[in-house]
């Protein structure tokens, strides 16, 4: 049921990351394609399965359509049905789904546009505040506002400094935020090894990038994206990240 439940959702995801930066209304009209805008009938619009069953086209002007379209649906579905292995049928389960599949918006919206939306982030850190309250919540409202409040004004700190220090912008106020988001979820412990993960891997990709000559020194990058899918692998493997690096520390 989760995986089914993920898949739909995914679906709906896909909508969100097509029309939220271009300010379009998520709800109206529906799914068309973005070739020949002809309206996407309810049975080519079956999660992953139409896009198998139709050759990966549309059925009315057969222009390709994106891989990217199945993948956030499979991904999320994914998700999903791991979440609900590792927490079963709990609110954990569920606050963590929405969870899986906002980061997922957000890292793709960000990765296309280089913006991280406010209506997506700012309810964002509320939810994950009010979710730390509920019976069995992986972090206390402490924790939770914490890891808020210290990741909001971490990022902040550095943003200030790279502006003195460079004369120019180095993180955008939509990254402090999404630190926020993602402290009130997962608590300040998390966080940190989230930004850990984050800053690696956009230091090593980022890096690699600039040597092959597919990217500026001076070009943005969209930290979001690294801080969404780093974000995922610590709700899942975070505690065990921070249990490591406790037992190598002290070695």
């Amino acid at each position: 049921m989760a995986l089914a439940l993920g898949l739909i959702v995914g679906s709906f995801a896909n909508v969100c990351i097509h029309r939220l930066p271009l300010g379009e209304s998520i709800v109206f009209p529906r799914s068309r394609c973005p070739s020949c805008r002809a309206p996407i009938a309810a049975l080519d619009n079956v999660p992953v399965l139409s896009f198998l069953v139709l050759g990966g086209r549309c059925r009315h002007c057969r222009v390709p359509i994106s891989w990217r379209y199945p993948a956030v649906e499979a991904a999320n579905g994914l998700l999903y049905f791991a979440g609900a292995l590792r927490d079963g049928l709990s609110l954990q389960a569920l606050v963590d789904m929405v969870l899986i599949t906002t980061l997922l918006v957000l890292s793709l919206i960000d990765l296309d546009h280089l913006i991280l939306p406010n209506v997506i982030t700012l309810p964002g850190i509320v939810l994950g505040f009010t979710a730390s309250f509920l019976p069995g919540s992986s972090v206390d409202p402490l924790d939770s506002a914490k890891g808020a409040v210290g990741g909001y004004l971490a990022f902040a700190a550095v943003a200030w400094a790279y502006q003195r220090l460079r004369h120019q912008e180095g993180l955008g106020q939509g990254d402090w935020k999404l630190a926020a988001m993602l402290g009130a979820f997962l608590g300040w412990k998390r966080l940190a090894a989230t930004v850990f993960l984050a800053s690696l891997a956009g230091s090593l990709i980022g890096g690699s990038l600039i040597l092959l000559g597919r990217r500026d020194a001076g070009q943005k990058i969209p930290l979001g994206t690294y801080l969404g899918v780093a974000g995922i692998l610590c709700l899942f493997w975070g505690s065990d990240l921070i249990d490591w690096y406790r037992v190598y520390l002290h070695r």
